[in-house]
């Protein structure tokens, strides 16, 4: 059926609810909006679903969920009779519809005569991680947008290791979701049924406790942290979203008393009412903490997002005013603390390894090599470095100590196999106290590191092209520069390219071609001959294609002035042909 045939499908049609109904009903003269929300279905990826809820195909709705959630029952049956047994564990953050989510999905599952195990409240995404290895299950689900802006809903999709989905299964599951074609052939069991046949366990606070445990394994300097943490202040906001209850638990327990809340931001808002976008990557969204801090004084502010996978911090300088440092920043700082904190303490082993995405910081890269220490390196998204986690140290010979993104994700330890903002903040706040303990600040922390290994510093510009047309923009991009294969930008060199959709790396001079190890993805990562980077690559998870550069300098001006030169001539390019 084309656009306009579904559309008058779900309108008329017996199966779909009458909410579902009224709202399409008010779209029925707005071809272009039909044409938005039937032309596609939604997209099952490497991570699960993503989009705007709303009725339509290409919406995020309970129908689209339970389509989601057979195609990945189907794909647990395929794993045969144990997998079944052991079942699926459920969370769900504070977004619109998350709940409801949720539970539809634990109906469809149930529905299946697959074991199901459902959060009785909101969970972050790293307790659903490390919950799929405490109840043995085959596979996990989180209802989550992660960041997204408050239309957004999503639904991830994990693997019996914690760590979201791999591509094979990811396929298989895309491929059984594209067998359904009659919605009303899912199978459903109500929730009390399902209870009452043992189907259904709804799990609550025994989880938490196992999940906070372990997470205080990853503190090094616990009794520093009580001595200093006692009388230092930190001011923390979860965005609305979950982190609320594990992050002030973890930070009491391990010695912090003066945590102040926002307290406009404590509780769960499906609206995020106080911000413009629940992202703490963005200065706005900590705005309201940045002020508390100033007004009390406090030197460290911390705010996850709502479902409590990244963190990003503001510190204050010597000149008193509140910086919101990068996620390279944070992550190089905190491999720093753990691995130099580690090895002072005899702490760490000589098969010790860290992780990074190819367009994380090449600073961490300098910092594993001071001390040693293996860096792995990974395609965007952590589960790929989840991957890493399950094939170097829970099969392999090598001890897994530390990974992060520049997208504010951080994982110290095996407790989750996804980025975890728990932990990442028992440790900042940690490593906070500990260069307090030194008459140091965080900012003067980070100066400490630039001066040691070099100026090195990193941006990102992204574009968000919405619909139909801006997806085909994107691909039209990619495309464009392939083709083009440029062997300079303004006056800087390019030195080789890397097209991990061919899995090669181009060598401009001499010309030659080199195979590439990391699966196949659609990014172009450039090596400049003067050692600076760009990348690009069109975003796994939302309507944007984003452009990644970094560049070290002799110090700080240099490298800005050597990041602003390649910005621009980057950026001439890649418009040309997005617009």
């Amino acid at each position: 059926m084309n656009s306009k045939e579904l559309f008058n499908f779900w309108l008329t049609d017996g199966y779909f609810d009458e909410d579902t109904k009224r709202e399409l009903s008010q779209i029925k003269d707005n071809e272009k909006e039909i044409v938005e929300r039937f032309y596609k279905e939604l997209e099952f990826g490497t991570g699960g679903l993503r989009g705007i809820i709303g009725a339509g195909t290409n919406r995020m709705n309970i129908y689209t969920v339970r389509k989601a959630a057979q195609g990945v029952a189907n794909y647990i049956k395929s794993l045969g009779k144990e997998a079944i047994e052991r079942g699926i564990v459920i969370s769900f953050d504070s977004r619109n519809k998350s709940p409801e989510f949720a539970l539809e999905s634990a109906k469809v599952y149930t529905g299946n005569g697959i074991k199901t195990f459902l959060f009785d409240e909101l969970r972050p995404v790293p307790v659903l991680s490390f919950a799929v290895r405490h109840f043995n299950t085959a596979v996990g689900i989180m209802v989550t947008a992660s960041h997204n802006p408050k239309e957004y809903n999503g639904y991830k999709v994990y693997g019996e290791d914690g760590a979201q989905l791999s591509l094979e299964g990811s396929n298989i599951v895309l491929d059984e979701i594209g067998k359904i074609n009659d919605l009303s052939k899912i199978a459903l069991m109500d929730k009390e049924e399902a209870i009452n046949k043992g189907l259904l366990k709804i799990v609550s606070a025994e989880i938490d406790d196992a999940f906070i445990s372990e997470i205080k394994k990853q503190s090094i300097n616990e009794d520093m942290v009580r001595e200093i943490g006692k009388n230092m202040k930190i001011v923390y906001t979860p965005l609305h979203g979950t982190g609320n209850k594990p992050v002030r638990r973890v930070l009491s327990e391990n010695g912090f008393k003066n945590v102040l809340i926002v307290k406009e931001q404590e509780q769960p808002d499906i609206n995020f009412s106080t911000v413009k976008s629940p992202n703490p990557e963005d200065k706005e969204a900590l705005t309201m903490a940045i002020e508390l801090a100033a007004n009390e004084g406090v030197d460290l502010v911390i705010g996850t997002d709502p479902d409590c996978d990244r963190v990003g911090i503001a510190v204050r300088n010597k000149n008193g005013e509140y910086v919101v440092m990068t996620g390279n920043q944070t992550g190089c700082l905190l491999l720093e603390y753990i691995l130099s904190q580690k090895q002072a303490k005899g702490q760490l082993p000589k098969n010790a390894f860290v992780a990074k995405t190819i367009v994380t910081s090449e600073l961490s890269r300098k910092i594993a090599d001071y001390y040693g220490v293996e860096l792995v390196e990974v395609l965007t998204g952590f589960k790929f470095i989840g991957e890493k986690i399950k094939e170097m140290d829970e099969f392999g010979d090598k001890k897994y100590i530390f990974g992060f993104e520049e997208s504010y994700g951080y994982l110290a330890g095996t407790h989750a196999r996804d980025k975890d903002g728990v932990v990442a903040s028992m440790l900042i706040a940690e490593m906070a106290a500990f260069y307090k303990s030194k008459g140091m600040s965080l900012y003067e922390a980070l100066e400490e590191l630039f001066a040691k290994y070099g100026y090195t510093i990193e941006s990102i510009t992204s574009f968000t092209l919405a619909g139909k047309e801006g997806i085909e923009k994107i691909k039209y991009t990619m495309e464009e520069l392939r083709k083009a294969r440029h062997s300079s930008l303004g006056a800087s060199n390019v030195k080789a390219i890397r097209d991990y959709s061919k899995g090669e790396r181009y060598v401009i001079k001499p010309n030659a071609t080199e195979k590439l190890t990391l699966p196949e993805s659609d990014v172009l990562y450039y090596e400049m001959e003067d050692g600076s980077w760009f990348c690009v690559r069109p975003s796994g998870t939302e309507p944007k294609i984003k452009i990644y550069y970094g560049v070290t300098g002799t110090d700080i001006k240099d490298a800005q002035g050597k990041l602003e030169t390649l910005k621009e001539n980057v950026l001439a390019v890649v418009k040309s042909f997005l617009f």
